[in-house]
């Protein structure tokens, strides 16, 4: 491995390692340790328990209430220097809430990432061709590693804090773990849930198996265990370290690995929104972890062959730490000659057209533009917050819609009426007629004024909601603001997209078949038939209120979100950048900015609010 591109980060106090207890025979051996030490002054404020997340610890180090450094964990005394990314995790808070903390404090807690953002991440580079990850600890450590912040930005990386280091003796504002993790919310630091107070070895086990058997199954993130300490600070204190680097005060409540056995029924094959062909395990249902599990994604079908999965065995199905269903493997020794192998699908299942494969990619597509196979997914990713952001249509509804013959493909979701979706009151003692299920005066209204908003969502939003092959966020602002209308658009050539800095061949070529298709030209005129915008701002000119200036935003601001910001500043000629320096011109300050603030005050940059923003922008 190469030299870390990462600097080095000496912390505070050592972050600790825990030893384990695997069962409740090992946690009782602990305490008998304890007690062997400090006699019954355990029973005094007894336990905490928490959960035990499954990510990649960090620690936070603020001065004066304010983020100066985040770090990796590292051997435990050196991390990396990661700041700049754990900045753009919104858990992380860039100023403490409230007061009496103290002037120095490291905050330690996990990053990590719910199985929901896990799940879609990987369907996303799943459908791009692009290698997936193994599980949410893995993904959330390497997204903390990422040379570029944006980067770190796109990943779905969540928080949660559950201890302190300070420097030296001085007096802390809590006496417990317990305090000590009230202490950090009311600070504005989120903690973990179904944490507990313990009095006695016993409120513990029951706890210990509560959190096995019940709790872990309902959270939508990954932990392996549970940790209990000894809940009094000066206790731990007295307990000390064993070796320097594991304290005796806590210990790791493993679980024992949830490993099952069962049949591979089957493999479908599901189609994505671009046409990609993805494997999906059935299963003969099993309980794993507290959950039934009947499938399993597989992703693509080379990890099919990897495995040497064949229909009929019997595989390994792993839940524990990922609590993702995931295939191990099959169980050779288990088969009877009677198991089938997979192919790869020739084919596409939704509509039957001959399925085609890019040598530098891993999935198989449906080149088909108008499969029926690919609409939900579609018109899931069209109303996407990163698309035309139509509040109100989740995956339900859309199926409600399709079901109800209201929608087939976007431009559909534009002709939608209030009407059409208030069911009509029956006569006494009959069902309410037409209309879709759910749906009252109110929401339909609702959903009917979203859907008009969005008609304003510039051409890049648009060109993404498309869900164009090859085609992100990023790569659809640069051709809205390069071509600056769809029409004009229409009339590049391949060569005329390629042209564009950022812009290969392969996206050229995909962004060109995807005007072609007659389908997709009669779906751009009827969204321009029912008043969806078909360009994008220009930067202004001469007279753009921010041409020129570099800016940079921190901070929550009241109404805007940081990429509605960018973008009216971008389209008035300015630059957003990440960092202050004596080239800044300007920085917009919302809540909780952080140092940023502080380097600009510094090096006497000028700092507006957002209303002072708009108010620039003639707004």
């Amino acid at each position: 491995m190469g030299e870390s591109h990462l600097a080095k980060h000496t912390h505070l106090v050592p972050m600790a390692s825990l030893d384990n207890a695997f069962d409740e025979a090992e946690l009782a051996e602990w305490d008998v340790r304890l007690r062997k030490l400090v006699g019954d002054a355990v029973d005094r404020d007894g336990y905490c328990c928490e959960l035990k997340i499954d990510g990649a610890a960090v620690s936070l180090t603020y001065r004066d209430g304010v983020l100066a450094i985040g770090a990796t964990r590292g051997n435990g005394s050196v991390g990396e220097d990661v700041t700049a990314n754990l900045r753009t995790i919104a858990d992380v808070p860039r100023k403490l809430s409230g007061g009496n903390w103290p002037p120095l404090i490291e905050i330690r807690g996990e990053v990590y990432m719910e199985f929901d953002g896990f799940e879609r991440m990987n369907a996303e580079r799943a459908a791009a061709g692009e290698p997936v990850f193994a599980n949410p600890r893995n993904s959330a450590a390497g997204a903390l590693r990422q040379k570029d912040p944006r980067e770190t930005a796109r990943k779905p990386l969540r928080f949660l804090g559950y201890a302190f280091a300070v420097p030296g003796s001085g007096a802390l504002p809590f006496s417990t773990q317990w305090e000590l993790l009230e202490t950090l919310a009311s600070w504005g630091v989120p903690t973990p849930p179904h944490r507990r107070q313990c009095a006695t070895l016993e409120d513990v086990h029951a706890w210990a198996r509560e959190l096995e058997s019940t709790i872990r199954a309902d959270l939508p993130f990954a932990i392996d265990g549970g940790v209990v300490k000894v809940n009094r600070l000066t206790l731990q204190t007295e307990l000390g370290m064993i070796g320097g680097r594991v304290p005796r005060w806590a210990i790791a409540r493993k679980f024992a690995p949830d490993i099952a056995e069962t049949q591979l029924l089957d493999i479908e094959v599901q189609v994505g929104r671009t046409g990609a062909l993805t494997p999906r395990a059935v299963l003969a249902p099993v309980e794993v972890g507290g959950a039934t599990i009947t499938y399993a994604t597989l992703h693509n079908f080379e990890l099919v062959a990897e495995k040497d999965l064949r229909i009929g065995d019997t595989v390994q199905v792993k839940r524990a730490g990922e609590v993702i269903p995931q295939i191990l493997g099959p169980v050779p020794e288990r088969r009877t000659g009677a198991e089938r192998a997979v192919s790869v699908p020739t084919h596409c299942p939704a509509c039957g057209t001959a399925a085609v494969r890019d040598e530098a990619e891993v999935a198989s597509y449906c080149p088909n533009l108008e499969c029926p196979g690919r609409r939900l997914e579609a018109l899931a990713h069209f109303v996407s917050r990163a698309g035309m952001d139509i509040r109100g249509l989740s995956y339900q509804r859309l199926e409600q819609l399709i079901g109800a013959g209201l929608v087939q493909d976007a431009a559909d979701i534009y002709a939608i009426s209030a009407a059409q979706l208030v069911p009509t009151k029956g006569a006494k003692g009959e069902e309410p007629s037409g209309g879709v299920p759910g749906f009252q005066a109110k929401s339909a209204t609702a959903l009917v004024e979203a859907i008009e908003a969005s008609k304003q969502q510039p051409l890049s939003r648009l060109i993404n909601a498309l869900g164009i092959r090859h085609v992100g966020a990023e790569s659809a602002k640069l051709l809205a603001r390069s071509f600056g209308s769809m029409e004009a658009l229409q009339r590049a050539t391949v060569a005329d997209i390629e042209a564009l800095h950022g812009v290969g061949h392969t996206m050229a070529e995909s962004v060109r078949e995807w005007l072609d298709a007659p389908a997709m030209q009669s779906l751009v005129q009827r969204l321009a038939a029912a008043g969806v915008r078909m360009d994008e701002p220009r930067a202004a000119s001469a007279d753009g209120a921010f041409k020129g200036l570099k800016i940079v935003l921190t901070g929550t601001l009241p109404t805007l979100s940081r990429p509605e910001a960018t973008e009216l500043i971008e389209n008035a000629g300015g630059k957003v950048t990440s960092s202050v320096s004596k080239a800044t011109d300007l920085v917009v300050a919302g809540e909780e900015a952080g140092s940023k603030l502080e380097k600009a005050n510094e090096l006497g940059v000028t700092v507006i609010d957002e209303a002072e923003l708009l108010r620039r922008l003639g707004r």
